[in-house]
């Protein structure tokens, strides 16, 4: 009431809120938010972070309580130079990765100089019924200024009855001195609920670089 009678007297006659309408008081007193329609919170689940790590799996919190799951790469950056940033799922809560996936890639390009650009379709990315690890890029260098950063969206992998989609984006920088967008999509081609996710290099260790996981929250 007290909340109301607040906001009431702090309209104008255009039904306009003035800034005096919302502050401290009057946000610290609502006991809950409407979600917004299409919309959905993100909750930061786990975090690792890579330290010469030969693979970052997350094995915990992939359930039924969230039908969307967020992986974010933070500076990922490889002690091998020209390597493949790649991930599979489990079934068995990562006592083994080889789940079923097929998958297509593209990828957009310009080299430093800006002498050199493309947009192509990289089909030796794609992956047909097959049981190996899907490469998210390729060729990223391990200099310094060379690494990776982007998304991984894995779509309600609880789900018993359908397979589980997958889509991602990834800016890295190539070896060459490439700056090079890579978008990959597919499918989990299995009924059985994927409960754990692995990621590794192609070749060496994952050097350094944050890894998170989150949920979206359902709305």
């Amino acid at each position: 009431m007290s909340i109301a009678l607040s906001l009431g007297n702090n309209l104008t006659t255009g039904g306009i809120f003035k800034p005096a309408a919302v502050n401290n008081t009057s946000v610290n007193n609502v006991t809950d938010f409407a979600g917004i329609a299409g919309g959905g919170t993100l909750i930061l689940i786990s975090e690792q972070t890579a330290s010469a790590s030969a693979s970052i799996s997350f094995t915990t919190g992939i359930d039924s309580t969230y039908d969307e799951y967020i992986f974010k790469f933070i500076n990922i950056h490889p002690q091998t130079d020209v390597v493949n940033f790649s991930f599979q799922g489990s079934t068995n809560g990562g006592s083994s990765y080889g789940v079923t996936i097929t998958s297509t890639n593209f990828r957009a390009y310009q080299d430093e100089a800006g002498t050199t650009t493309g947009l192509e379709y990289a089909s030796s990315q794609d992956l047909a019924q097959s049981t190996s690890y899907q490469n998210l890029l390729q060729n990223v260098g391990n200099a310094n200024d060379e690494s990776c950063a982007g998304y991984l969206h894995i779509f309600n992998p609880s789900d018993t009855t359908f397979v589980k989609h997958f889509i991602s984006d990834i800016q890295y920088v190539m070896s060459a001195d490439y700056c090079y967008q890579s978008f990959t999509a597919g499918y989990f081609n299995t009924t059985s609920a994927i409960n754990a996710v692995d990621f590794k290099m192609s070749s060496g260790n994952i050097d350094d670089g944050i890894i998170k996981m989150y949920g979206v929250a359902k709305s």
